[in-house]
């Protein structure tokens, strides 16, 4: 791939990664609903057109009901709280017993069921105090008082490998109904990212149950794609696409188009190397101008939440696999909002994003941290 000149982001040539030019949105049911076949504008546009709701404490995660209500996680208050779509009301769910927060880690990303309508399910990515998990519990938002109405959590995997930073944590149901993963290697044993046996530095890919899923890479296994240090962001393409934002260590943040089995390089490489056996990312980005978390496919592009690059990057996706992007990527609300953490398809046009300014990086201001509703395009 060509390399980033300073100052701008590239997309590879000759990457079979690159979108379609329709807009799907993958809901927390895990169905996509196509919105539009229309390709990408060259340039794009973000509007924020209100804040539906504010003063929530270090959030992390962000879900969708059925009913356009959010679910959003609170990294170290380890609670689940209830976001009224339209009023941006908030009701406390509930607390989520065995969250031990330190550093990056505590109550990660969560997870609406597919068949949320009928088993009421709620799937949460958390640390504990000797590993990283993944539960699930039920949720009784009319039976139960506020704070009351999540059931025990149950187990469906434990021992992902857990460290003070790169815990991975982002969770999200794909298009096939299966739950996947995004996992850190720790900050401590790098090496755990080319271990397949381990599940550290993975995305994984399983059943509902938690076991692995049919049609995985290695049968019996858990691992989708290994090679990575620390993923933090799904999505999936109008073509049913996986694609990941990871974090970088000094030199490329990436964003990865993923493949059954790819290793994506680290900790040998970081960013593109064009080496045999490795996965070269689509895009890249120093650091300091992306350090992404969460991304939303919308309006036949890419949206990417950066940290401590304070701004939502747009990479227009082009319709043919194998070819450019249809423009140059574009980045947003740079140093307007502060850090920014999470970033979900909302239907159309519309995309919800969450602030990061009370997570002890950040410089927290009057209302942070909050959820915003863009307009894009």
């Amino acid at each position: 791939m060509a390399a980033l000149a300073a100052g701008s982001l590239l997309l590879s040539a000759g990457c079979s990664s690159n979108d379609d030019s329709g807009n799907t949105r993958v809901r927390s049911t895990g169905a996509p609903a196509r919105v539009s076949s229309s390709p990408p504008s060259a340039k794009g546009s973000v509007k924020v057109v209100s804040t539906l709701t504010e003063g929530l404490a270090s959030p992390w995660g962000l879900a969708e009901l059925p009913s356009g209500d959010l679910l959003v996680s609170s990294r170290d208050r380890r609670t689940i709280t209830r976001i009224d779509g339209s009023t941006g009301k908030q009701t406390l769910v509930g607390t989520v017993p065995g969250v031990s927060p330190a550093g990056e880690g505590g109550l990660l990303g969560i997870a609406v069921s597919p068949a949320f309508d009928t088993d009421h399910l709620v799937y949460a990515y958390f640390t504990t105090a000797s590993d990283n998990r993944i539960a699930r519990m039920r949720y009784d938002g009319t039976g139960r008082a506020p704070g009351r109405q999540l059931g025990a959590p149950h187990t469906i995997l434990r021992g992902i490998p857990k460290g003070y930073i790169h815990n991975g944590g982002r969770i999200a149901f794909g298009p096939d109904g299966m739950l996947y993963a995004g996992t850190g290697e720790t900050g401590q044993t790098r090496e755990l990212a080319q271990d397949k046996k381990s599940l550290a530095g993975k995305i994984l890919r399983m059943t509902p149950d938690g076991r692995p899923a049919p049609g995985n890479p290695v049968p019996g296994s858990l691992m989708y794609s290994y090679g990575h240090r620390n993923v933090q962001g799904l999505a999936w393409d109008g073509q049913k696409r996986l694609w990941a934002s990871e974090f970088g260590q000094d030199t490329w943040d990436e964003l990865n188009q993923i493949v059954p089995r790819g290793n994506y390089g680290w900790p040998k490489y970081e960013g593109k190397v064009g080496k045999a056996g490795f996965v070269d990312p689509v895009a890249q980005r120093r650091p300091s101008e992306a350090s992404p978390s969460g991304i939303a496919f919308a309006q036949g592009s890419i949206w990417m939440a950066a940290l401590r690059g304070e701004r939502l990057w747009r990479i227009p996706l082009s319709g043919t696999p194998g070819r450019e992007p249809l423009a140059a990527p574009q980045s947003f609300l740079q140093g307007q909002y502060g850090r920014l953490r999470t970033v979900l398809a909302a239907g159309s046009d519309r995309l919800w994003l969450v602030t990061s300014n009370t997570d002890t990086r950040g410089t927290p201001k009057p209302g942070d941290d909050r959820i915003l509703v863009l307009q894009v395009r």
